[in-house]
């Protein structure tokens, strides 16, 4: 999901939710403590130089159970966080949220709320990597098992 993608949601929206990739909600008094450009410079398995960048929000939950975030609120803080990001609009999201340590997750919305999406790691390299293409993973599958070879 594309920073423009989440202002025009929120601006049809009456209520901000965050849902989890298990079902479960944000609790509805999370805040949004940051909001940032992230870019990632490395290089790959392969000797390839990649850079990446994404807008990065923070959600966050405290014990001010009566707070809830606006959508307005919302996009007013997207507003002002434009000096640091400058015109990203055109940037995908990710979210950090705090779990048993923080998780990383893409960006979806249903039409009613924006859904947390598991991310998952992959090799950018794979005709590099010296991996048989048999042993590599299947499509659409979220790691290689121990036994499976490819690890």
């Amino acid at each position: 999901m594309k920073l423009s993608d989440v202002k025009n949601a929120l601006g049809k929206l009456s209520a901000v939710n965050f849902k989890l990739p298990d079902g479960s909600y944000v609790p509805q008094h999370f805040h949004v403590t940051e909001v940032g450009l992230v870019t990632k410079h490395f290089i790959d398995c392969g000797g390839v130089e990649r850079t990446e960048k994404v807008v990065n929000f923070q959600l966050w939950e405290a014990g001010d159970y009566d707070h809830r975030l606006a959508p307005q609120k919302f996009l007013h803080i997207l507003e002002i966080s434009k000096k640091v990001i400058g015109e990203a609009d055109g940037l995908d999201i990710e979210v950090e949220y705090q779990q048993t340590t923080i998780g990383k997750f893409s960006l979806e919305f249903d039409g009613k709320d924006f859904v947390l999406t598991a991310k998952q790691t992959a090799c950018l390299a794979q005709d590099a990597c010296g991996i048989p293409a048999e042993k590599m993973p299947a499509k659409g599958s979220s790691y290689c098992s121990p036994k499976g070879g490819c690890c």
